[in-house]
């Protein structure tokens, strides 16, 4: 039969829970059969919203649950008969209503199918994806009052992250309790933002007894900024002390997500494979639940009396991308070094970077090799050593490189602290010299980087992300440098003046206020040009 006589059969499955909400159900398997049967069952399962769509010859077909659905104390299954049209879509919708609806029934083996779809379910919402000043990972709710559980290295130092609770919406959260020993980090962000999360259930053991044995399936929750949250399953190897250690795999930026057994309850919080500050893959080990007991309390405890986190809403990022032909063009457009914009400042060297910048770093081999833009373009001029910070601002991003070099549509502000000389130190090089010695310049850094804020005209615009870049100096030493994430139009002509005021650890009280000069504002809106043409127009 021709193929274009093929229709497309369009299925979703829904139910409704215990306070009348119709859910879609994710993960559930169907099978799909001819009538009369000429060959096995086409197996598909649905997507995170319940959906899913398969090609089919035209006939008719019995579309049936491969496993029941086990979901609040009842047992779905679906069986129905469709008809597929030459040349034509078809609908079928499977619901509570046309399901067989009964007690589940005490069984042995594996009923993780049943499960999947059960956890995505309940628990969907519960997990959030965390932005740290220095990493980016995941948590999930354990109390309506908003507390959120996550593994410590992604928080580190810091006393405050963000929230994203969905792609359009982010929110501030304070840490409450942080141990680095157990490896666990309780947040607190406004209960209201998280409305939509139900507290997830913990799977304390009693005494401090294992309730996961070796071999036991675990499932995570994976939640990616863009909202297609998805499962994946994880067999035990082996049950320690303090740790759980898996076969999961999951994307290095799921570190904090819960590990539930089948019932749907945390065992375990999944971390990084070392606590080095840079971005790693999920380790094997994974934090044991009950490691959080001690850590939960103290956050309670920290509560009492203090004033709620704010609920006003954070900028987000930029919700289409800088695709490549429009980062192409900008690229062409700029004329002169396509080094980073530099901006004088006592204690930091300042750079204002743009996404043409970076994709040109990444692309220069390509324009060496015959994509060259001619007319000296792109090559640095001026100042030599101001051509050198111009260049090296757009260089190794360390724990962000992976955000960098996605090229996001903003504006980063990068904020590197100086090197300097002692007095005494340059005094006895000079004597040594005088002797025939030569020693090398030994610097240090002349303060710490603590923050920064950024003024159009006289309002303050809120940062997307105050990150913090870590750049290895020793076996245990650290240069944090500031890397501020603004919208794509927040350095602009419309803003009349644009003004930085930096901060140092030295002096955090005391801001060195730089105003931007106007060539470089006009430059910035510029680089942004043909992203803003590549925008849908409003209608």
């Amino acid at each position: 039969m021709p193929v274009h006589q093929a229709g497309v059969l369009h299925i979703k499955v829904t139910i409704v829970d215990a306070d009348g909400h119709v859910r879609p159900v994710p993960r559930h398997a169907l099978l799909i059969s001819d009538n009369p049967v000429s060959a096995a069952p086409q197996r598909v399962v649905t997507s995170i919203d319940g959906t899913a769509d398969v090609r089919l010859k035209p006939g008719n077909y019995t579309v049936e649950s491969d496993e029941p659905l086990i979901f609040q104390g009842k047992a779905y299954e679906w069986a129905q008969s469709v008809d597929v049209t030459p040349g034509r879509d078809g609908v079928l919708e499977l619901t509570a209503a046309n399901a067989e609806v009964g007690t589940p029934v005490a069984m042995t083996g594996d009923t993780s199918a049943g499960s999947a779809s059960a956890i995505l379910l309940d628990w969907q919402d519960s997990v959030v994806t965390i932005w740290s000043p220095t990493r980016l990972g995941s948590g999930f709710v354990i109390d309506a009052r908003g507390l959120i559980a996550t593994n410590q290295r992604l928080v580190g130092k810091a006393a405050d992250v963000e929230v994203q609770v969905s792609p359009s919406k982010k929110v501030a959260a304070r840490v409450l309790a942080s141990d680095a020993d157990r490896d666990v980090a309780i947040l607190w962000a406004d209960p209201s933002a998280l409305a939509s999360a139900k507290p997830m259930k913990l799977g304390y053991a009693p005494d401090g007894q294992a309730t996961v044995k070796e071999k036991d399936k675990l499932f995570a929750i994976e939640a990616p900024l863009d909202d297609r949250k998805s499962l994946a399953s994880a067999i035990v190897s082996k049950v320690n002390a303090h740790t759980l250690v898996t076969n999961v795999t999951l994307d290095e930026r799921s570190a904090g997500v819960p590990l539930l057994n089948a019932g749907g309850e945390v065992v375990a919080i999944t971390t990084t494979a070392d606590d080095d500050h840079a971005i790693h893959d999920i380790a094997p080990a994974a934090v044991r639940i009950d490691e959080a007991r001690g850590v939960v309390a103290a956050a309670e405890k920290a509560m009492a009396g203090a004033a709620p986190p704010s609920a006003a809403p954070l900028p987000i990022e930029p919700g289409r991308p800088f695709e490549d032909d429009a980062l192409r063009d900008a690229v062409k457009r700029r004329a002169g070094s396509l080094g980073a914009y530099t901006i004088q400042a006592e204690d930091f060297d300042v750079g204002v970077i743009t996404p043409a910048m970076v994709y040109s770093v990444r692309h220069r081999e390509d324009r060496e090799d015959g994509g060259g833009r001619g007319g000296g373009r792109g090559r640095p001029s001026g100042n030599p050593e101001e051509m050198l910070k111009s260049m090296r601002a757009l260089q190794d991003f360390a724990n962000w490189d992976d955000y960098v070099f996605d090229y996001p549509p903003v504006v980063m502000v990068r904020v590197t602290p100086k090197l300097v000389e002692g007095f005494w130190t340059s005094v006895a090089r000079g004597a040594a010299q005088t002797q025939g010695v030569s020693i090398p310049s030994m610097k240090h850094l002349k303060t710490g980087f603590s923050r920064l804020q950024l003024f159009c005209g006289d309002a303050e615009v809120t940062p997307i992300h105050p990150f913090r870049i870590e750049q290895r100096v020793g076996e245990r030493e650290f240069v944090h440098e500031g890397l501020y994430v603004f919208a794509p139009d927040a350095i602009s002509p419309q803003c009349k003046t644009v003004k930085l005021t930096l901060y140092s650890e030295k002096e955090p009280a005391k801001g060195d206020a730089r105003t931007v000069d106007a060539k470089i504002v006009q430059q910035v809106w510029d680089d942004f040009a043909p992203y803003r043409a590549s925008l849908p127009s409003p209608r």
